[in-house]
């Protein structure tokens, strides 16, 4: 049975951790790595708690390559599932390229000192790739991942043509907190505050950061705000996607969030520019990192619901069509199951889904993929089945 090794124990790589220990009909070893041991010896107890079965724990600096190569020439992995940070995607390839590993992360790669994200460091591997016959797989959370799937679903089986897209991802929950991140903080401002961007007519358009807003109302949660981003499917959908004509991006942020960010931004906090400090060189978003909660520490009182979707229109047969296709996912059953939030829940369960997509040679090739190029039925079949049942809901063109 093929074995899996997983870099990265935050609140995703615990939900990754769990699941997989769970799949005890796919995988027959489990081993969680990280730079912070202590991280992942809290996530073993807690698997061994809540599901009986041991995994095995390592140390490992995902920047390092020697290292990490040493790790994998140990476990001998039939995959690498990375939910690491985003600045470690490019170590991580080029360790697996070294040790022979297939590969598959959850967000794409950004370096550290621009915030800046997108593919085209990552689809630079496709030559590499494909000359040491090994599977990268990019963006395998849920939005890159999921989202991507329902489009490639609707593609195959809802449209003969796709014109437009709007990805809505709605966290209707509440944490408690007066401020706090879902995710890694560092990354999650980085994304907030960039300069908005789609794509439409065959070409990218900007926005100010959060100036274009709509209402959208979301299965299981109700009418929203929603803010359009740029996000990283958008990238890569509007190059596979045949007869698209605009995708864009929308997110909600309550307003007491909102607010909270425009203070930190006026006073310089979420800057990604070392400044001078009693002597020392410090990046202040860094250090608003270390004074936020730590993501994975929300789980315990999170109340609510998360509600993620496409909404997408074209055609079929020669009539107009629009359809959503969404999950609904909440904050308090994920954390009965896997001790987690929904937000991590929803990016970790796909990451288990495709490694298993991988080993079970439902998806192959050598090479660097994207989501929505690989099959998207047993994908969406399995997802189900590991916790994010979906829907597709007909909708007034």
């Amino acid at each position: 049975m093929p074995k899996v090794l997983i870099i990265g124990a935050g609140g995703v790589g615990g939900v990754v951790a769990h699941k997989c220990a769970a799949a005890t009909d796919v995988f027959s070893e489990v081993t969680l790595a990280s730079r912070t041991r202590s991280r992942c010896d809290k996530i073993r107890d807690q698997i061994v708690e809540l599901g009986g079965r041991e995994i095995r724990v390592e140390q490992v600096d995902a920047d390092n390559v020697p290292e990490t190569v040493k790790l994998l020439r140990d476990v001998q992995p039939d995959v690498l599932i990375n939910v690491a940070l985003p600045y470690q995607d490019l170590t991580l390839m080029d360790a697996c390229l070294e040790a022979g590993v297939d590969y598959l992360d959850t967000a794409n790669y950004e370096p550290l000192d621009v915030a800046k994200f997108e593919y085209s460091w990552q689809w630079a591997y496709q030559d590499r790739f494909v000359k040491a016959g090994r599977m990268a797989v990019l963006g395998s959370g849920f939005d890159p991942g999921v989202t991507n799937v329902y489009c490639a679903y609707a593609q195959k089986h809802l449209f003969d043509t796709i014109e437009y897209v709007d990805i809505v991802d709605c966290n209707g929950g509440s944490h408690g907190k007066a401020f706090a991140t879902n995710f890694n903080p560092e990354i999650n401002i980085r994304e907030i505050t960039a300069r908005g961007r789609y794509w439409e007519q065959g070409e990218w358009k900007e926005t100010d950061p959060l100036s274009v807003a709509k209402i959208f109302d979301y299965p299981g949660v109700g009418e929203r705000k929603s803010f359009l981003l740029y996000h990283e499917e958008l990238e890569s959908l509007a190059k596979h996607l045949r007869g698209l004509k605009r995708i864009r991006f929308w997110m909600t942020f309550g307003e007491s969030y909102l607010k909270h960010l425009e203070v930190m931004g006026n006073i310089g906090i979420t800057r990604i520019d070392p400044v001078d400090f009693q002597g020392q060189k410090i990046v202040p978003i860094q250090f608003l990192k270390a004074l936020l909660p730590d993501p994975s520490s929300l789980a315990a009182g999170y109340t609510g619901k998360t509600s993620i979707g496409c909404l997408v229109e074209g055609l079929k047969d020669g009539k107009r069509r629009k359809v959503f296709l969404y999950n609904v996912c909440d904050h308090a059953e994920t954390y009965k199951e896997v001790r987690a939030q929904a937000i991590s829940y929803t990016t970790g369960v796909p990451a288990v889904t495709g490694a298993i997509m991988m080993v079970t040679g439902k998806w192959k090739g050598a090479g660097v993929w994207n989501m929505e190029q690989l099959d998207p039925d047993p994908f969406l079949e399995d997802v189900a089945k590991r916790g994010l049942p979906w829907h597709v809901e007909e909708r007034a063109v």
